[in-house]
């Protein structure tokens, strides 16, 4: 049996806090997490192409907020904000469609993402669009592995892909690596992302794993 664990996960409350946030009544539980879950499934799918890091999500009372962390925060918004009111829209009716339990108020955050080579989640979408591009998947894993690694804030840089490469009859696993990758370090700053490029002959799964340094506690006043 392998003892892997998920780098996000095995930070959670040393460096890292959780992406969904809420206190629920005896009974709520399972009503809200079913909410958090086909919401984050809506936004997967809505969202395709628009190069989305993360969305987290706050729940009180009466409020509702939805924060989605992008760098192409411009077309999700569009003119005037038309895009953002049809977002809200298109939630609300899939929130009524599934029978999910949401405060009244609703509100939707865009924030941008700076620097998006450095973000996991969003390199993961940029080689799944070269592999349906139907791009060699060794130049799409190579090229993105030197784009992320010149960012000066990346130390280590790790990208895996698994399937039907190239189209082959038997799936294999392919990965590259560059820098160093500190996985059971718990101070450091090591993100990762799972992704999927839709191939005519079945998905490619993805896996990217970036190393931004070690995060330490910040040191109190007089000390």
């Amino acid at each position: 049996m392998s003892h892997k664990v998920h780098p996000f996960a095995h930070r959670l409350s040393i460096i890292r806090d959780w992406r969904s946030r809420w206190f629920g009544k005896q009974g709520d539980y399972q009503r809200n997490l079913k909410t958090d879950i086909v919401l984050r499934e809506f936004f997967a799918k809505k969202l395709r192409g628009y190069y989305v890091d993360g969305i987290d999500m706050e729940r009180g009372r009466s409020n509702y907020r939805i924060l989605i962390r992008t760098a192409r925060p411009g077309m999700i918004i569009g003119r005037q904000g038309d895009g953002a009111v049809k977002l809200r829209e298109a939630v609300l009716s899939h929130v009524k469609k599934h029978n999910l339990s949401v405060p009244k108020e609703l509100k939707i955050d865009i924030e941008e993402v700076r620097l998006p080579e450095t973000h996991a989640a969003i390199v993961g979408q940029m080689v799944a669009e070269g592999l349906e591009k139907r791009l060699p998947f060794r130049r799409v894993m190579k090229q993105m592995l030197e784009k992320v690694a010149a960012s000066r804030d990346v130390l280590g840089v790790r990208i895996a892909l698994s399937g039907r490469l190239g189209g082959a009859e038997m799936s294999r696993r392919e990965a590259l690596m560059k820098g160093r990758l500190p996985l059971q370090t718990l101070r450091a700053d090591v993100d990762f992302a799972r992704e999927k490029a839709h191939l005519p002959y079945g998905d490619i799964g993805i896996k990217v794993w970036i190393y931004k340094g070690d995060i330490f506690e910040q040191k109190k006043a007089g000390f």
